[in-house]
């Protein structure tokens, strides 16, 4: 598979390497923002234990919130594929969006108007300073993806990674099916 460098809309996919961060252990984040002074993105694989009525008491949403990443986890972040209901989003990729107008969001979710496959919500997000993500990249602790799904929002949060690593291919398919805790091999 030939290298990709990092773009907005591409996938970080953790090495097999990380095992001692449970942060990004096992780890699939999608790049919404890659610049020369800074990346961010959000883990797309790490449901926690809170639906989003727990956050915000307005809405009975039992949409699950995931972990977007270690850097400021008490706030929320959604990314979304209804830029027509949410102004001020910013576009990632083709179909895929960030952000836009919180109080249209309430409104959106109170009414029912908005789906779980059609947005998804994080608590904090993954953020690199200039040249860190590089530098990660260069030490093999990522590995760069092209973003594939047609609906990010509901890819199966158990298997994904799994999947990545298998279609990488080679020594990646040993580490695919090796169990989340390597010492239970």
């Amino acid at each position: 598979m030939v290298s990709l460098n990092p773009e907005k809309g591409r996938l970080l996919i953790a090495e097999p390497s990380i095992l001692n961060d449970d942060s990004f252990k096992r780890a699939i984040v999608l790049l919404t923002e890659y610049s020369k002074s800074s990346s961010v993105g959000f883990i797309l694989n790490k449901p926690l234990k809170y639906v989003l009525s727990d956050l915000i008491p307005d809405t009975t949403c039992d949409f699950t919130v995931y972990q977007g990443g270690p850097v400021e986890q008490d706030n929320l972040y959604f990314v979304h594929r209804v830029p027509e209901l949410l102004t001020d989003s910013i576009e990632v990729a083709k179909g895929i969006y960030w952000g836009g107008n919180f109080s249209q969001l309430k409104d959106l979710l109170v009414d029912d108007k908005i789906k779980h496959t059609d947005i998804r919500f994080f608590l904090g997000y993954s953020g690199w300073d200039k040249k860190q993500l590089d530098d990660e990249l260069n030490t093999n602790s990522w590995f760069i993806s092209e973003n594939k799904y047609e609906n990010i929002f509901s890819v199966d949060e158990e298997t994904i990674w799994k999947n990545k690593l298998l279609e990488k291919g080679g020594e990646y398919k040993i580490w695919a099916n090796a169990p989340s805790d390597i010492q239970m091999n």
